[in-house]
Order: C-alpha cells, then sequence, then structure tokens
C-alpha cells in the first residue's frame, strides 16, 4: 500500500489570542472568529491598551531614527489621541465608578513609567517594532501561527528580546511567566527569522506597576509547547457546541448582551434575595470576587485587560486575511530633553 496523502494547510492561520479567546471561552471564540459578529463598543480596557501601544510603537520609531521626544511630548500625543478616539456611547465602562479621566490618568502613567525606565533608550538595538511573525509548528506546514510583537531587540550581551507591553494593574506569579505561552510562540517565530543561534529572553513590562519581568525557554520547552498548541488547534478544529464558559471575564465579554450564560446569570440575579446596600454598591463583578479578597478582584480587573489585549490582536489580524541591569530606584529621566528633540 502506498502511503496516504499528506494533508494540506489548514484554512485558518492561527494565533495566541485566538487559542485564548477558545481556552477563556468556546462561545465567545464562535462569535468572534465563527460567526464574526460585529462590535460596535470596547471595552475601556482595550481602548486605553490602544492608545498607550500606538504611542509607545510612535515612540520607538523616533527613537530607532536616533530622535528622542520629552516626555511632555510623549504624553501629550497621548491625551491628543485619547480626544480624538474616545466616544463615551463607544467605550464600555463595566466599573461605573471609575470615571474615564481615571482611565486617562492610568494611561499617562503607563508611559510616563516606561519612559523614565528607558531613558535615553540606547540600551539596545531595535529589530522590529509592531513586527509581524508567521511560521508553521510543524514540519509540513499544516499548523500555521501568527502574531504581533510589540518589539524585538538585540541586548548588548547579543541575546534577542522579545517585548510585551502590558497595561493592566496584575503582575503574575514567575511561574505563571515562565509557563507563558504567548511570548514563547513568538520565540518559535522570531527564531525562524532571526536564527536559533543568539541566545532569547522573554520581557513583560508591566507599565503601570513599572515593573519588568523576564524568562527564557529552552530547545524542550519550545518542542512541547509546538506539541500542545497542535493538540489545541486539533480540539479547535474537531469543536461542534462552541458552549459558554461563565466566568467572572462575562462582565467584560463584547458579546454578553446575546449570549444564553450572560442572560441566564442576569435572570438569576433579578430572582436572588437582595443583597445588603453595601455590598450591592460594589457592582456584580467586585461583589462576585470579594469573597476570595482583594488579590482575586485584581486578578479578575486583570482579565479584562488580557482580553483587551487579545481584541488589539484581533483587530491587528483582521487585516491580514540577561537584561542590562534596570536603572537605580531614584534615577528619572529629564523630561524635557534638548529642544532639537522634541519632533513627538
Amino acid at each position: 500500500m502506498g502511503r496516504p496523502a499528506a494533508k494540506g494547510p489548514l484554512a485558518t492561520v492561527y494565533s495566541h489570542s485566538r487559542l485564548s479567546s477558545f481556552e477563556n471561552c468556546p462561545k465567545q471564540f464562535h462569535y468572534r472568529y465563527v460567526e464574526r459578529r460585529a462590535v460596535d463598543t470596547e471595552g475601556i480596557e482595550a481602548f486605553v491598551g490602544k492608545r498607550v501601544h500606538e504611542v509607545l510603537e510612535r515612540l520607538n520609531q523616533f527613537v530607532e531614527r536616533g530622535l528622542v521626544p520629552s516626555l511632555a511630548k510623549v504624553v501629550a500625543r497621548f491625551r491628543a489621541d485619547w480626544e480624538q478616539h474616545f466616544d463615551a456611547e463607544r467605550v464600555r465602562i463595566v466599573r461605573a465608578e471609575n470615571p474615564p479621566e481615571s482611565y486617562r490618568e492610568n494611561g499617562e502613567r503607563c508611559l510616563a513609567n516606561h519612559y523614565r525606565r528607558h531613558y535615553p533608550f540606547d540600551r539596545d538595538e531595535t529589530l522590529g517594532i509592531e513586527a509581524h511573525v508567521a511560521f508553521p509548528l510543524d514540519g509540513e506546514g499544516r499548523y500555521r501561527m501568527q502574531g504581533f510583537v510589540d518589539r524585538i531587540s538585540r541586548a548588548p550581551d547579543g541575546a534577542i528580546e522579545i517585548h510585551d507591553y502590558k497595561t493592566g494593574r496584575w503582575v503574575p506569579t514567575q511561574q505563571n511567566l515562565d509557563a507563558d505561552r504567548q511570548l514563547a510562540l513568538y520565540q518559535i517565530g522570531v527564531q525562524s527569522r532571526h536564527g536559533s543561534e543568539s541566545p532569547v529572553r522573554l520581557v513583560w513590562h508591566y507599565l503601570l506597576r513599572d515593573q519588568v519581568r523576564v524568562s527564557t525557554r529552552t530547545p524542550d520547552q519550545l518542542a512541547d509547547l509546538r506539541t500542545k498548541t497542535i493538540a489545541l488547534i486539533d480540539r479547535i478544529e474537531s469543536e461542534q457546541d462552541f458552549a459558554p464558559k461563565p466566568g467572572n471575564l462575562c462582565t467584560w465579554c463584547e458579546h454578553n448582551d446575546v449570549c444564553p450564560a450572560m442572560q441566564s446569570r442576569l435572570s438569576a440575579a433579578t430572582t436572588a434575595p437582595e443583597a445588603p446596600a453595601e455590598e450591592a454598591a460594589r457592582g456584580g463583578t467586585a461583589l462576585a470576587s470579594a469573597a476570595a479578597g482583594p488579590p482575586a478582584a485584581e486578578r479578575a480587573a486583570s482579565g479584562a485587560h488580557q482580553d483587551a489585549g487579545v481584541s488589539r490582536q484581533v483587530h491587528r489580524e483582521a487585516g491580514l486575511e540577561g537584561l542590562p541591569p534596570d536603572p537605580p530606584a531614584n534615577h528619572r529621566a529629564p523630561l524635557e530633553p534638548p529642544a532639537q528633540l522634541r519632533l513627538l
């Protein structure tokens, strides 16, 4: 008997955001990627994340040309973009007790923290900004992946660093980062482009907390990641039901107005005994996580920021159909570099 004919590439090019959407809630995945349900609104977390990433992309492009704008110019650009794009009717704020201005201030703090930590931005060599990477997981090219990397750089010691900017409050444990899939997948793509001779570091910038975290992967870990990701893609390809997976993030989901699970939760809430006034004032999401303590509430909000990152990736994909030592804690960059550099 002859060998069976090799199967061709899957029609879908997968990404970390697509995989995460399925893991978080198959129903959400179905709305986003199968039905391609149009959504006219976005969460405030996604809105802030987009504005911060856009300004950082612009800043990195100026730096690559040898021009370092002032921090005042960077913040002014963010404020101008905010004013241009913010629409109270379109941008959803789940935590109604937080005014839009508080989110804008958080975005400004993210940019100021990053600027002051890295000024004058001369510690490494930029290899890519908002770089698109596409690569197969298997030798036959059946399972294809893609992603967008916030920044790729070469450190002074020759290592390639893959950078990811985060705007949420929650900083995961080192154990969680050592198991993170997104940047590890990006490593596979980056090494296919730049070669596997240089060591690679995965770098997360938690901008609001002004913290940087680093992790690395061995060849065996990357091989295991390929195997597990292929298995997950096979699960998605064979899925028939796409059942909802209710949880804390339902409140932030852009499809909760039509999701049967959310409608069931709302119906149950209307028939439940009235909560004490103090608890009711906290709102549904805070109430749900209060029993687990403040860290759980923060993780729920962080989940919204993670989903905001997924939302950014969805929009990007739609258009395609050791670290140097940190500066001393008291180090602060000047707010106004020389006048000839104030160009942002």
